[in-house]
């Protein structure tokens, strides 16, 4: 067991996150010569059904599609001074992903890499999710079997911690849970337990401050004029201390701009916290109901008070399924009259769409007057009586279960270009499939995972 703080430190929130965050990163936690290592969180609840239908049209994807972009500016530094990299940018397709890994290190000169593949999360085919119980806030949402794009199992630590026990210098993953990314580091560096949950919560509240990025440096926090921040170009993502005994600092990468304080680390806290006092993670139930917060410094902020309880003993299953179409039209309109004319052309949309009798649900939204908190039938657009906009974007959408019907919907936006009756431009249509997601709970033992370890050289 180490007495030096543990630096963890993360490099990516989200799928298309900016692929040149993990680089002030690594040469932060190497400038500070700590054991450290860094991970990357790039899914979102949709990201792996997305990525299904990727690897349906090509085996080899279905990763996430910024993976090369992201590890090779940092790889070998992370190898040369022995910082794991952790990700689930396995997504659906985690060997694929090692492959790609692979292929990358022997281009670097780094054909002994170890490249670590975990497995197991994905449960299509094994579990039977009608005989599983449902989240209780799914329930009313409707499931087609036969139209099932993915069921993922969030995995907690363990398979992690096995493989960097095993020397993994990079671990590839699929669906695992956002805390067990950084909770799996601590675990194996300081030798934790798995079931000391007062130190488990230290990992998972680790894990949950860092997950989304540069939102805890003051991405999401910006409010300009309100809340500033310096040099939001260039927000600097964050790296966490933490001790053996469970000391918890967030700071974030040297030379970067944003800030880490008080109030972006609270609002980073309560992110998608349900019920503060029972926050559920595969490892362990977190409590943030006694935590406390101290500015230590600029950028540093220590929390404290944080408990933690058993871990469940189900594991969430996110299925997702085909579901309908989306339809999107758009145009602008610009100039004297800007709002007049596009209420007309946007009665007028609609009308045709009453009169060619499609079967689709429509809206149209006025982007500049009303959209965001607008409802289906248009009222704030129909009733707006502030100042008159310099230009206006239009848009419709559609959504039914008939493609062709749909995308006759969005064209109806074109039709109004080089024809339409109001002096609109810059049209734009396109159809895309939604995915319904439902979430279920799974006893663990239904969900055994597997890790494969690899060098570069024997991934050829």
């Amino acid at each position: 067991m180490s007495a030096a703080p543990f630096l963890v430190g993360n490099g990516a929130g989200f799928s298309g996150d900016r692929v040149d965050a993990p680089i002030p990163v690594v040469r932060t936690l190497v400038a500070r010569g700590l054991p450290a290592a860094l991970f990357l969180e790039v899914l979102g609840e949709r990201t792996v059904a997305l990525a299904q239908l990727e690897r349906r049209r090509d085996p080899e994807l279905g990763y996430e599609p910024m993976l090369e972009r992201l590890l090779a500016p940092i790889l070998a530094d992370c190898h040369r001074h022995r910082i794991p990299i952790l990700g689930n940018f396995g997504a659906a397709n985690p060997p694929a992903a090692g492959r790609l890994i692979a292929a990358l290190a022997r281009r670097l000169g780094l054909p002994e890499l170890r490249i670590a593949v975990v497995t197991g999360d994905d449960v299509q085919g094994s579990i039977d999710l009608g005989a599983l119980a449902v989240h209780e806030a799914d329930a009313s949402l409707p499931a087609d079997a036969a139209r099932l794009v993915a069921a993922n199992a969030y995995i907690g630590a363990g398979p992690l911690v096995e493989a960097l026990r095993q020397g993994a210098d990079v671990v590839v993953a699929g669906r695992t849970s956002d805390p067990a990314l950084a909770i799996a580091q601590l675990l194996h560096h300081f030798g934790w337990a798995a079931d000391d949950w007062e130190k488990l919560a230290v990992g998972a509240a680790c894990g949950h401050l860092l997950e989304c990025g540069s939102q805890v440096s003051g991405g999401v926090f910006w409010d300009p004029g309100r809340k500033d921040i310096p040099d939001p170009a260039d927000i600097g993502f964050p790296i966490a201390e933490v001790t053996a005994e469970g000391g918890l600092v967030v700071t974030k990468a040297d030379a970067t701009g944003g800030v880490v304080d008080l109030r972006t680390v609270k609002e980073q806290l309560l992110y998608e916290l349900h019920d503060p006092a029972h926050y559920i993670t595969p490892d362990v139930v977190l409590d943030i109901t006694g935590c406390t917060l101290e500015q230590l410094g600029p950028d540093r902020v220590a929390v404290r008070g944080l408990r933690g309880r058993p871990a469940p003993e189900s594991l969430k299953v996110t299925a997702c399924f085909e579901g309908s179409w989306l339809g999107e039209g758009e145009v602008s309109v610009a100039g004297p009259n800007a709002l007049g004319r596009a209420r007309a052309t946007a009665e007028v949309l609609l009308e045709r769409l009453r009169r060619r009798a499609l079967p689709v649900r429509a809206r149209v939204d006025l982007i500049g007057v009303a959209s965001v908190h607008d409802s289906d039938d248009g009222a704030l657009w129909r009733g707006y009586d502030g100042p008159e906009p310099p230009e206006i974007r239009i848009r419709l959408a559609a959504e039914g279960t008939d493609r062709g019907a749909v995308d006759q919907a969005a064209r109806e936006a074109l039709a109004l270009l080089c024809c339409g009756t109001a002096g609109t431009g810059g049209a734009r249509w396109r159809v895309t499939p939604r995915i319904l997601t439902r979430s279920y709970l799974v006893p663990r033992a239904l969900v055994p995972t597997g890790v494969t370890l690899r060098t570069a050289r024997e991934m050829n």
